[in-house]
């Protein structure tokens, strides 16, 4: 059972022990579990993302559709290599699964994952689009803060319907 900081609601909860004592082997998503993930986050963030961005950007839907899709293959190599990792590193110093994720921890991974799309990204929205470095940044900023939101609710999701089951 976790302890509340300051009295707060339980997206501030961490361990008795501390909140960075090293844990045993918290289990990890399966590879099947982890692909299943990454296709459904992609798939439903073009269906939800690609409008607004034809929208804000004024890129014509054909093009956005293009750069958006590539994003989101490399956004999916991305995904398996920094959600693989944060879930194991947070599972070693947490004892925490990543399906019981804090909401206060929720919003540290889709910031960063997305800050780092956005680092990976941006010459490339640059080079597709045709725009200057800085309109290139905005939309790109655009973008990294409708799917960090997008993550968020996308993640609580998933780990809802598709629980880690623990070892016995």
């Amino acid at each position: 059972m976790g302890m509340r900081v300051a009295g707060h609601a339980h997206w501030l909860e961490c361990s008795p022990s501390g909140f960075f004592q090293m844990n045993q082997n918290p289990k990890l998503r399966s590879f099947f579990d982890r692909a299943r993930q990454v296709v459904l986050f992609e798939l439903g963030g073009l269906l939800v993302i690609t409008p607004l961005f034809i929208w804000a950007s004024g890129v014509p839907a054909v093009d956005s559709l293009g750069l958006l899709a590539v994003v989101a293959l490399i956004a999916a190599l991305w995904n398996a290599i920094y959600n693989t990792s944060f879930d194991w590193i947070e599972g070693r110093l947490t004892g925490r699964m990543a399906d019981h994720r804090p909401y206060l921890m929720r919003a540290v991974h889709a910031t960063g994952f997305e800050g780092g799309l956005v680092l990976i990204s941006l010459p490339i929205v640059m080079a597709w689009t045709g725009l200057s470095w800085l309109e290139a940044l905005f939309a790109d900023i655009g973008l990294a803060i409708a799917y960090v939101l997008f993550a968020f609710v996308f993640n609580l999701g998933y780990d809802r319907v598709f629980p880690i089951v623990p070892e016995k």
